[in-house]
């Protein structure tokens, strides 16, 4: 008897965590949209999302990666009963791992370098591992083959924003630093000299924006498949 309500418990635990998945995640892309207009001094084609801690708006920023947060470990309630498997398992663990990476950029911002590089690494890194990982052992299952190629997607879309921000980090990085009589400049400056290409800023919020839609087609798919088997 104690069984069958726990049982019966779960699908609605499930669908309430695919729900706050998805509020948390739009909301995360929301509070970041917000910024831009709150904050229109950051030129959004070479600052980082986290520079926006440094500006008057930085309160607005820990709400965002909180929810970032929020949204990775409802999803991960979300999708527990339905991930088999050793491949499975240590994708949902890193979802976890990856959420409060996310969570921890609320309270350590840019200003807190090495605990914001910790978060930083934790939540952008280990994402894109996750997410593959979660898409190939729940996409075996025949309820979840209708968003399998859409979550493939952005789950890839992902981890090659990592690698363009990398990319465009270092060719900027070597273009201020030729520009500047070979020294860095300290400080980042409001607008770009002539002749040289910022798209880190763009790559930066690629990651964020990818990172969240996949988890709002998981959490619209964990829903769908949850209902049915209530």
């Amino acid at each position: 008897m104690k069984d069958e309500i726990i049982s019966n418990g779960r699908p609605k635990i499930g669908v309430a965590g695919a729900l706050l998945a998805i509020g948390m995640a739009m909301l995360t892309l929301l509070l970041l949209a917000s910024l831009h207009f709150l904050s229109p001094d950051f030129d959004p084609s070479f600052r980082m999302v986290s520079e926006y801690a440094l500006g008057h708006y930085g309160w607005v920023l820990s709400l965002m990666f909180l929810a970032w947060g929020i949204s990775a470990w409802a999803l991960a309630a979300a999708i527990r009963s339905q991930v088999k498997g050793r491949a499975g398992n240590v994708g949902w663990w890193l979802l976890v791992i990856v959420g409060v990476g996310e969570a921890m950029a609320a309270v350590f911002d840019v200003t807190h370098e090495v605990g914001h590089g910790i978060a930083g690494l934790v939540g952008v890194l280990g994402f894109p591992i996750a997410a593959l990982l979660l898409t190939v052992n729940l996409g075996r299952a025949e309820p979840w083959r209708p968003s399998k190629k859409a979550l493939l997607w952005l789950a890839n879309l992902n981890w090659i924003s990592i690698v363009l921000l990398i990319a465009t980090l270092v060719l900027m990085t070597a273009q201020m630093t030729k520009a500047n009589g070979g020294h860095l400049p300290q400080h980042a400056p409001k607008r770009l000299p002539p002749g040289i290409l910022g798209l880190d800023g763009w790559a930066d919020r690629l990651i964020i924006l990818t990172n969240c839609l996949w988890v709002i087609v998981a959490a619209w798919r964990a829903k769908k498949c949850l209902r049915e088997t209530s």
